[in-house]
């Protein structure tokens, strides 16, 4: 049996219970649940009670599986507990024990029987996932009353963890990022990461900033090109020199005269790196290990004294620490490997860098060092006696960190950022031996022994001595400046009707200042001019597709309902969120929403994402819209036609941002300041005679004000935006066919619809026809509505059905249009079915006479305007 199913049997088989996770997703932005990113898993029970009670034994046998599990009855859960309230606790807790950072979870019911929603908090989206599974694996086995490891579950995620998540040094840059707001991307599993938006983006690989010039990371690599620079620049440097063989390094030791240091010539972390070599049998071995890392050797010049590694970020040094190698201290009674053991014990050791220490190893070069003390690892030193196990003190080879930033002497730091400048890094850590840091490099003797890129900053954060220091900020500073964030503005659209339309205006109001705008919506992804994607891209994929763009300037980005449901939003938060409204019969019997309610749970996660400073754009006259006012972090806007509306009344009454209509204009009110836009100068609403587009147009207003857009420069851009197919297709597009007027509209569920037959009825017409279809996913009632909308308005009505019907048997549709308009009590002229989009089009074409209109609601968008400008232009020649 899989991990993600239970099947057990009560006891004595007198109670048969099964659960089973049906579906999961990860919700990887701000969703309906919380800001957390989480696992959402769709449990189903084959028991309308699926409450714990139902089998007594099974949470003693839990809690005796999983010692570490907290109350069930924690979790603000009223009523009786469930079989899937218990699985929520135990995927939480059992990632809380593997160390990732997680609080939030819940469970609820999905309204059908046996059904629940568990969501559970997760850091890293697989260990989230795992846990999920082991969460189930754990559930099934005390319902089986059969064993479970629990140890190994949760070494297994805290591995699973530790391999996935960003590393300290990474991780420091990125909570510092967030402390001022700036949003991150992770762009690989590793620690490539993305910090900002659009044209203010920055990126960072672990310590290594964007602007750090790939020459001047492989000048640091090749450490003697680095150490010839710096001594040409006057900056105190070891000599030394490559070696080609065990006996080239022997020479270049006799050159040097004294003590040296053998070292790959590229290598990092101190990996190979062996000091204070006075012999020739331990230089062959020293040789030996470094060759290993790298085929070019150095042999340079032992400089006396303790190593220290300072960080340098930008023009000024920021942390500074004393290494020490690893080592152990006898107590007379243990082995060397014993005291090795005791001292990798220490639970901030790890094997990696997840860490802030790293376990010691007792590899060839701790032999060595062993051996040169004439000891091995079965030697027990006597009590007191310091043994070092190499005499490099990378932390990556088991070394310790004292802080020791306070009491660099100005001198020192001084060449200490010269060198890194010299190079050209950014971000840099520069080795350092002196016998003291409080005294000029030149007065002791000591000098630069490297300069490395992308430091690990582990020893600076959370050294073995001292306090840590802030150098993931002083990396965020040296690359946003202060008050930066990061962001550009982004405009969040949702709603119902009108999305697309309005997501359109502010990207041309937008666009209209010079803006290079992305844009998402039901037609595709556009960066200013250019379309980069196609079909329905209102979800968050796309979202943060357009956020990763280096040349975006502002977003305007549709923000639908499945994005929502299916992954959360593309972002952490907007400066401006717009509901256009919510209509009663769109997308109701899919993902569990049954309701207009329902569906204003989901639509409202963007006006709960709004920023602090910035606004929520809503519809005062829409019950399920005006209400998200109470939901928002930020401020306001109100917008509705009837500016007497109680809701726009009251938002008036109190000095609030209103957006109505007055007369022949739009108006836009704050405490007696007024902005009129006269109706007459918005060709979108022609004239004001398209009730719809005019709640698109406030809508739009509202989103510029929210912006601080120009008053003007909106008038400007609102006086330029025609709908067309090219400017909104599929948004009240109209043609002239042989003297008939024909309007396309992607209209498709019955708030679309008795719009658009409420703004037709000003429309001066012989024979009124429509052509149409429904989606097959939508509720029988939902498709036979469609048509009794506009039975009284159309006297001729043309069905079609496509071959992609989503479930729907053929003819099916036909049947439910035809059955909306009998249960009307219409008798329309001419009702024809007709397979086929575009042959429903041309039929109905043929039909039509000078005067006559004809509403074509299209399906593909793009593909039924192209047919629809075809025909009128073949018309017409």
């Amino acid at each position: 049996m899989s991990p993600t199913s239970v099947l057990a049997m009560a006891v004595a088989q007198k109670l048969e219970f099964s659960m089973e996770i049906t579906h999961t997703r990860a919700l990887r932005g701000p969703n309906i649940w919380s800001r957390h990113t989480a696992i959402e898993a769709l449990v189903a029970c084959n028991a309308a009670d699926c409450a714990l009670e139902t089998v007594p034994e099974f949470e003693s046998r839990l809690r005796a599986r999983f010692p570490g599990l907290g109350d069930l009855r924690s979790i603000g859960h009223k009523g009786p507990l469930t079989f899937a309230h218990a699985l929520e606790r135990c995927a939480l807790d059992l990632q809380a024990q593997a160390g990732c950072p997680v609080t939030f979870s819940r469970t609820t019911s999905t309204g059908e029987s046996g059904g629940y929603y568990v969501v559970v908090e997760y850091s890293e989206e697989a260990v989230g996932r795992r846990a999920m599974q082991l969460a189930m694996a754990l559930c099934q086995s005390a319902l089986d009353d059969q064993p479970f490891d629990i140890r190994e579950g949760s070494q297994a995620l805290r591995d699973l963890d530790e391999d996935l998540r960003l590393g300290p040094s990474t991780g420091s840059i990125v909570q510092a990022a967030l402390a001022r707001s700036i949003p991150y991307q992770r762009l690989t599993e590793g620690s490539l990461v993305q910090f900002g938006w659009g044209v203010k983006q920055r990126r960072i690989q672990a310590a290594e900033i964007d602007r750090t010039s790939a020459i001047a990371e492989s000048i640091a690599q090749d450490k003697d090109l680095t150490k010839r620079l710096l001594a040409a620049a006057g900056v105190p440097v070891p000599w030394g020199r490559s070696v080609t063989d065990a006996n080239d390094a022997w020479a270049a030791m006799q050159e040097i005269g004294g003590a040296v240091v053998v070292k790959p010539r590229d290598g990092s972390q101190g990996r190979g790196v062996v000091v204070n070599i006075e012999t020739r049998e331990h230089l062959e071995s020293a040789y030996k290990a470094a060759a290993a890392i790298s085929d070019d050797v150095l042999v340079e010049r032992y400089i006396a004294g303790r190593d220290f590694r300072l960080l340098v970020v930008g023009d000024t040094l920021v942390a500074a620490a004393r290494r020490d190698p690893p080592h152990v201290i006898g107590d007379g009674r243990q082995t060397v490997r014993q005291l090795v053991d005791q001292v990798n014990s220490d639970p901030r050791r790890g094997e990696g860098h997840a860490t802030s220490l790293t376990k010691i190893r007792l590899d060839a070069i701790a032999l060595d060092s062993l051996a040169a003390l004439g000891l091995n690892v079965d030697s027990v030193p006597a009590k007191g006696q310091r043994i070092s196990l190499r005499n490099n003190a990378n932390l990556s080879t088991g070394g310790t960190a004292t802080d020791v930033t306070d009491i660099v002497h100005p001198d020192l730091a001084a060449r200490v950022v010269e060198a890194a400048q010299l190079i050209g890094l950014d971000v840099c850590g520069v080795d350092v031996v002196a016998q003291s840091i409080e005294r000029p490099l030149e007065e002791q003797g000591a000098g630069i022994v490297e300069v490395n890129a992308a430091p690990g900053l582990r020893m600076h954060l959370t050294p073995s001595y001292g306090r840590g220091r802030a150098v993931g900020e002083a990396i965020i500073g040296n690359m946003f400046k202060p008050g930066e964030d990061g962001r550009v503005p982004l405009v969040a659209v949702t709603g119902t009707n009108g999305k697309t339309t309005t997501v359109r205006l502010v990207a041309h109001m937008l666009a209209n200042l010079g803006k290079t705008v992305g844009m998402t919506n039901s037609d595709g992804v556009y960066i200013g001019k250019h379309r980069i994607d196609t079909g329905d891209c209102s979800g968050p994929k796309s979202a943060r597709n357009v956020l990763m763009h280096p040349e975006v300037e502002a977003a305007v980005l549709e923000t639908a309902r499945g994005g929502i449901l299916r992954e959360g939003l593309g972002f952490d938060r907007c400066q401006v969120a717009v509901v256009t409204n919510i209509g009663a019969g769109d997308h109701l019997g899919l993902n569990h929403l049954h309701t207009a309610e329902d569906i204003s749970l989901v639509k409202r996660v963007i006006v709960q994402n709004v920023s602090r400073d910035g606004f929520a754009v809503l519809n005062a006259t829409d019950p399920y819209v005006a209400p998200m006012a109470d939901l928002t972090r930020g401020s306001v806007i109100m917008f509705g036609a009837d500016r007497h509306h109680p809701v726009l009344a009251k938002h008036r009454a109190l000095g609030r941002r209103v957006i109505y209509v007055e007369e022949d204009a739009i108006v836009a009110a704050q405490a007696g300041a007024e902005q009129r836009f006269p109706l007459a100068g918005v060709p979108l609403t022609l004239d004001g005679k398209l009730p719809f587009q005019v709640e698109n147009v406030m809508a739009a207003i509202g989103a510029g004000w929210a912006l601080g857009l120009d008053w003007d420069q909106m008038r400007r851009a609102l006086s330029t935006f025609v709908s067309d197919a090219k400017t909104a297709p599929g948004r009240f597009n109209l043609y002239d066919y042989r003297g008939a007027t024909v309007v396309a509209d992607y209209g498709h569920n019955p708030d679309a619809l008795r719009a658009l037959a409420d703004a037709l009825r000003g429309f001066q017409a012989g024979k009124r026809s429509v052509v149409i279809s429904a989606a097959g996913d939508r509720r029988d009632q939902d498709i036979r509505e469609l048509s009794q909308i506009l039975s009284t308005d159309f006297n001729e009505f043309v069905l079609f059905e496509d071959a992609c019907q989503r479930g729907r048997a053929d003819g099916e549709i036909f049947r439910l249009l035809r059955e909306g308009l009998e249960q009307a009590g219409s008798k329309p002229a001419v009702v024809e079915d007709v397979q086929g989009e575009f042959a429903a089009i041309d039929r109905a074409l043929e039909r039509l006479r000078p005067g006559d209109l004809c509403l074509v609601l299209v399906d593909q968008v793009e593909e039924a305007l192209d047919h629809i400008q075809q025909a009128c232009s073949r018309a017409a020649a």
